[in-house]
């Protein structure tokens, strides 16, 4: 055989063990961590961050064994597609290429956050806070901003009402104004065409409907007793007796500072438009965040003609139609 040929062949040969070589290297050093074990671990990837500095971080966490088969993986067979910012959870137990594609995927981390119905705006705003989203100082401003529901409220001075409670799963890192778009978004889903064909069959504008529902919310978390409370209170409308509601005194009186409670007598003379002890109809705007139900109860109020309720110590309420009725039950509940 010419010398060239064989050579040739040579350098064919040394070159093939030298790849299968490296290969088995790459697929040897790329397997999971000796310290493997079931669960998952959020390992978060900061804007800006190179292959290199991630690999290294990666190592540092326990989640690769060496950093260098993570970078050549990267640089072999995925590059040029981008590791995106983020937060993410990985399975412990993975492969250096598992991880990587598991990172490419780019599917980040998200955290449950439940807002629980009735809350006020500054309530939800610490539920959010103490999850580690957002500052005080930003849900403040993003609240005054009404764009988004100016069309259902042209009046609303800011979003009180309109966040919807729900359990939302968030991000890290997303603002404060894209969180409150989010609830607000939810509002407009729930307050479709058929809610708002039904607000304006009741004589109410939207707003009149979500100032009421949220009234409703704070009256009572029983679901079947908010319709027969809608009808107290639309019962009262029509005949345009005060609303008496206790709720609208303690959000009138925690807008002036803090205020613990419990209500006094005094209280229910404290002059706000918010106080329907001194003021007809319904207050200037909605006094917590209502959820479906309370929405439903406020455009479908129940077939009854109850003018009060007392609340039982054991829970839920007392309707009647007549004054003395009522007193009968007041009198029978505080001895109890």
């Amino acid at each position: 055989m010419p010398p060239f040929r064989t050579l040739l062949k040579s350098v064919f040969f040394l070159g093939l063990t030298a790849l299968l070589g490296g290969g088995a290297w790459l697929v040897w050093e790329s397997r999971a961590p000796a310290a493997s074990g079931p669960g998952t671990v959020l390992f978060e990837i900061e804007k800006g961050q190179s292959v290199r500095a991630v690999a290294e971080s990666l190592k540092l966490r326990g989640l690769l064994r060496k950093s260098r088969p993570f970078i050549l993986l990267y640089e072999l067979f995925y590059k040029p597609r981008n590791i995106k910012a983020g937060e993410y959870s990985l399975p412990i137990g993975l492969g250096a290429r598992e991880t990587l594609e598991a990172l490419l995927q780019g599917k980040a981390y998200l955290h449950p956050v439940t807002v629980a119905e009735g809350l006020t705006a500054a309530e939800t705003f610490e539920v959010f806070i103490n999850a580690s989203f957002g500052t005080k100082d930003s849900f403040t401003a993003s609240f005054a901003n009404t764009s988004e529901i100016a069309l259902i409220d042209p009046q609303a001075a800011d979003l009180e009402g309109y966040l919807y409670p729900e359990t939302y799963l968030l991000p890290k890192g997303i603002s404060s104004a894209e969180i409150l778009a989010r609830m607000v978004s939810q509002f407009k889903d729930v307050l479709k065409s058929a809610e708002r064909q039904r607000a304006a069959e009741i004589g109410m504008t939207l707003r009149e409907v979500v100032i009421l529902a949220s009234l409703i919310e704070k009256e009572t978390n029983r679901s079947e007793e908010k319709s027969l409370v809608s009808a107290v209170f639309h019962n009262r409308l029509r005949i345009g007796m005060k609303l008496d509601c206790d709720p609208t005194i303690l959000y009138a009186l925690k807008r002036e500072g803090p205020f613990e409670g419990p209500l006094q007598t005094k209280d229910l003379k404290f002059d706000s438009p918010y106080n329907t002890y001194l003021y007809r109809g319904l207050p200037p705007g909605p006094i917590c965040n209502p959820g479906r139900a309370s929405i439903e109860a406020a455009l479908h109020p129940a077939s009854a003609d109850f003018i009060y309720f007392v609340a039982k110590r054991e829970g839920g309420h007392v309707f009647s139609r007549t004054l003395n009725e009522h007193q009968v039950a007041v009198q029978a509940y505080r001895r109890r």
